[in-house]
C-alpha cells in the first residue's frame, strides 16, 4: 500500500516532468520556425534596390536576427526581436539599418537606456529626443553597418539633462524625468 506522502511525491514529480516537457516543446516551435524563416531568406538572397536602375539588384547581408524572452511586471512573457531582418505580411524584409537590442530602466527621477551598437565610431553616433519628449532616436553608421532604433520612453524627460556615453559597443543615455507639475482639479459646471 502507497502511503500518503509517496503518492504526493508522485504526483509532484510528475507535473515537474511535465512542466520540463512543455518548455522543450516550446523550444521545439522556436526552433521550426527560425528554420523556416531562415529557410526562406536563403533562397531569395536579393533584393530589389528602391534606388538606381530597374532591374538592378544588391546582396545584402549580413543577415542578424534574435530575439530575447523576458517576464514582464505581470508575469506574462514579452519577446522583443532585434537585428535587420522582420516580418512583413509573414514574408521576410531584409533591412539595411540594424535594430539594436536596448534595455530601458527607470527610477524615480531618472530614465537610463542602454543600447547594443558595436562596430561603429562614437563620432558616427546620433541621438535624438522627438518634440513630445517621450521618445529617444538612436541612429548609427559606418560604411560596414548601420542602425536605428526609436524607443518609447516610460515618461516625458528634459533634453537638456541628457548624458551619453559610449564604451565597448554599448551605448548609455541618462535622461532626467520631466517633475510632474501640481495636478489642478476644476470644477465644470452643470447647466
Amino acid at each position: 500500500m502507497i502511503s500518503m506522502e509517496d503518492w504526493e511525491k508522485k504526483r509532484r514529480d510528475r507535473e515537474f516532468r511535465d512542466l520540463f516537457s512543455m518548455i522543450d516543446e516550446f523550444i521545439r516551435e522556436i526552433e521550426k520556425e527560425f528554420y523556416r524563416f531562415f529557410n526562406e531568406i536563403e533562397f531569395s538572397p536579393f533584393t530589389p534596390l528602391s534606388f538606381g536602375k530597374e532591374g538592378e539588384y544588391k546582396i545584402m547581408g549580413p543577415y542578424v536576427y534574435g530575439f530575447r524572452i523576458t517576464i514582464g511586471p505581470d508575469g506574462k512573457p514579452i519577446i522583443e526581436e532585434f537585428g535587420n531582418v522582420k516580418r512583413v505580411r509573414g514574408k521576410p524584409k531584409i533591412s539595411e539599418e540594424r535594430e539594436p537590442l536596448v534595455d530601458v530602466f527607470e527610477n524615480d527621477d531618472e530614465i537610463i537606456v542602454v543600447a547594443e551598437i558595436p562596430g561603429v565610431e562614437k563620432e558616427n553616433i546620433k541621438v535624438e529626443v522627438s518634440d513630445d519628449k517621450r521618445r529617444l532616436i538612436i541612429r548609427a553608421s559606418d560604411e560596414k553597418r548601420k542602425y536605428y532604433k526609436e524607443v518609447e520612453l516610460p515618461a516625458e524627460v528634459d533634453p537638456e539633462s541628457a548624458k551619453a556615453n559610449y564604451k565597448n559597443g554599448v551605448l548609455e543615455v541618462r535622461l532626467k524625468k520631466v517633475k510632474s507639475k501640481e495636478k489642478k482639479k476644476y470644477e465644470i459646471k452643470v447647466e
